[in-house]
This record gives C-alpha cells, sequence and structure tokens, in this order.
C-alpha cells in the first residue's frame, strides 16, 4: 500500500526543488512563507514546519529582519536527486523573465515522458560566471543531455570550452533563442527578421516615421530585432536616426532604476511618436517611464513590444508579437530526445525557426 505524502514533505520538496534551480544564480533568497504558502495552497504551519526541518539540516538559514537564505555552499556540494528515471535533461534558463521561464518549462514537461525522464532546471541570472559554475558542476553528473537559453550571446563567450568539453563527451545540447555561432549545437529560435518586418509594418502603415527603439546590446536576439527594424525602416524608405535608438545591457534591463534613463531618452526625442521595446520587461519600464511623464498611450505615443511574455496581450491590448514559451518548450524537448536516441550531438536537421505570432491590438495609433 502506498504512503501518501504529507503537505510537509510537499513543501519540503518543492523548497529543495526551488535551491536547485536558484542555486548557479546571484541570489540565495528563499521565498517568504507567505509566498510560499500562496504558491502551494497550503497554511503557513505547514510551510513553516518544512522551512524547520532544513534549517536542522543546515541547508537556509534566517537573517532577522531580511529574510531566509539557503546555504550555497552545501546546495552547491549536494547531489541532485534525479528520482531514478534512466534519463535526467538539464534546463539552463538565464532567469529573469519568470512567466516566460514557466511556461517553457511547461512546454519542456509536456513531452517528456513520464518516468522516464527527470529534468532538472538551473538559472544563470544571464551571467557567464554562473553559467561556467553550472556547467562545470552539472557536465560530469549523470546528464542526457541539456536545453540552454545562451548567456549574453552577442558578445564573445568564455564558457564555449564547457560546451566543447560536453561536445567532445558526445553529450547533446539544443540552444533556444539565445544560441552561440561557433558550436555546432542546433537551436530553435523565432524569426525576428520577420517579426520586426510585421510590427514595424504596422507603425510605418499608421503614418509613424519617427520611431525610438529600446534594445538589449548583449543579447543576441534582441541584435536580430534591431537588424529587422532597420532592415524594414529601409524597405519603407524611412530614414534611420542613430539617436532614436537606446541601446542596454541586460542587468539593466530588468532595473527599475532604468526607469528614469527611459524617460531622459524619451524627453530628448520631442518628434518621436512610437516606441518599439525589444521584450516584455522593457516595456513594462516603457510602460511605467510614459505614465510618470504623463504620456497616454497610444493617444500621446504609440507602442509595440516583442516577445510580451504576459498571460493578458489581449486584455492590455497590446500591439505585439506574443512569446510562444510552451510551443518553444516542446520544440526544444522533443528535439533533445530525438537526438538522445539517435546519440546525435551536431546539427542534422534539428534547428528549427519559428514564425512570429503577432497580435494587433490597441497600442498603436493612425496619423
Amino acid at each position: 500500500m502506498a504512503i501518501l505524502e504529507s503537505k510537509t514533505d510537499r513543501v519540503y520538496r518543492w523548497l529543495l526543488a526551488y535551491i536547485d534551480e536558484n542555486k548557479f544564480s546571484g541570489s540565495q533568497r528563499v521565498p517568504s512563507e507567505n509566498a510560499v504558502s500562496r504558491r502551494l495552497s497550503v497554511s503557513r504551519e505547514t510551510v513553516r514546519a518544512a522551512f524547520d526541518r532544513l534549517a536542522r539540516e543546515g541547508v537556509v538559514y534566517k537573517i532577522k529582519g531580511s529574510g531566509t537564505y539557503f546555504n550555497k555552499d552545501l546546495a552547491l556540494s549536494r547531489e541532485l536527486n534525479t528520482g531514478g528515471a534512466p534519463r535526467h535533461i538539464g534546463l539552463i534558463l538565464q532567469g529573469q523573465d519568470q512567466s516566460a521561464n514557466a511556461r517553457l518549462i511547461d512546454g519542456v514537461r509536456s513531452v517528456l515522458p513520464a518516468g522516464e525522464v527527470d529534468l532538472s532546471v538551473f538559472l544563470t541570472d544571464n551571467k557567464f560566471a554562473n553559467e561556467r559554475r553550472c556547467l562545470q558542476t552539472v557536465a560530469h553528473q549523470n546528464f542526457s543531455g541539456f536545453i540552454v537559453d545562451g548567456v549574453k550571446a552577442s558578445l564573445l563567450n568564455p564558457n564555449l570550452d564547457c560546451y566543447q568539453d560536453l561536445y567532445r563527451r558526445r553529450i547533446p545540447v539544443v540552444f533556444y533563442n539565445n544560441y552561440y555561432k561557433d558550436l555546432r549545437y542546433p537551436r530553435v529560435i523565432v524569426n525576428d527578421t520577420q517579426c520586426a518586418g510585421e510590427l514595424m509594418e504596422l507603425l510605418i502603415a499608421a503614418g509613424h516615421r519617427h520611431i525610438a527603439g529600446i534594445f538589449v546590446y548583449d543579447n543576441y536576439q534582441s541584435i536580430e530585432k534591431f537588424q529587422g527594424m532597420c532592415a524594414a525602416l529601409k524597405n519603407h524608405g524611412v530614414e534611420f536616426q542613430d539617436d532614436y535608438i537606446k541601446w542596454c545591457v541586460s542587468n539593466e534591463a530588468h532595473d527599475d532604476s532604468f526607469i528614469r534613463s527611459i524617460e531622459r531618452f524619451l524627453k530628448g526625442l520631442p518628434r518621436c511618436t512610437a516606441v518599439v521595446c525589444c521584450n516584455y520587461l522593457i516595456y513594462m519600464l516603457v510602460r511605467q517611464a510614459l505614465e510618470r511623464m504623463g504620456r497616454r498611450v497610444p493617444e500621446d505615443i504609440s507602442i509595440v513590444c516583442f516577445d510580451y511574455s504576459g498571460d493578458d496581450w489581449e486584455a492590455e491590448g497590446v500591439t505585439c508579437s506574443v512569446h510562444q514559451g510552451f510551443e518553444m518548450g516542446a520544440l526544444v524537448a522533443q528535439r533533445l530526445l530525438w537526438m538522445i536516441d539517435r546519440r546525435d550531438c551536431e546539427d542534422k536537421g534539428y534547428s528549427y525557426v519559428m514564425a512570429p505570432k503577432i497580435h494587433v491590438g490597441r497600442t498603436v495609433k493612425t496619423l
């Protein structure tokens, strides 16, 4: 007769999984008791019991007035609990966009055969050092393959030797979104050039000519979106203006203090009628900046967004490309399983380019 797992055991396992997921990231903070209680729909007493067990084991500790943190040295030294499945896959994410990550993970899990594949998720915070620490730690454990969103992929990556080591050992890797051109591994990406063309067409057809763009220069996806914007402007005979492009690094793009920089940028463009946001997080910061400036969308300024990863694009009424996280997760997982079955390591037709999914909302004004 099977023994039912207690609620405390379930919370305990969830917290261990959270720590495993975050042990290569920069943060050691664990969600609060209230947050875990809401997330798992259990009482605070149940959550507190699980935290107490982790504290007794030395896995977590509390700092009065600050919160609960996990012991990173212990987390890094703990063996992964693979659950006994014959295959073990690692999913290495940048981690900043939680809603996008959640749907991608759901997509990956949707094609993994139940009981046959264990999935371990790791976050890098889009930092080279975290990526290297992750790869060096997990590379020689019992992994069948990896799914990876590359770190600062538009820059020269110092961790290519880690991936080359995986390749020499015939461990398959599939990249999604951001990939490293110097590697032979396959990737699943969205056609960002086509996406930029379709979004720019909507703006230009509505009469916009002075169009600003905010892009992340250490993100390969963002570079392709920028190039697509430039091509669309050229194809429609619209002059490209350097001053109308704002570049930032990925760390800035996820920081509320960046809002003030966006304000200064837009205030310096009095003729600007529209803004192109390279991702959902940039879009959210731009909306906050416009609100602080007292500028309405689309009455005062139009806006379009790449990769809108919130689930409210229809309610928000935003003109955007919808982030296809679930679909992408299923595609990368299926390709990795094929590579594992066929003992392939190189890209033998496994790469895939997804068509963008465009939603026409209410954020573009016809001039």
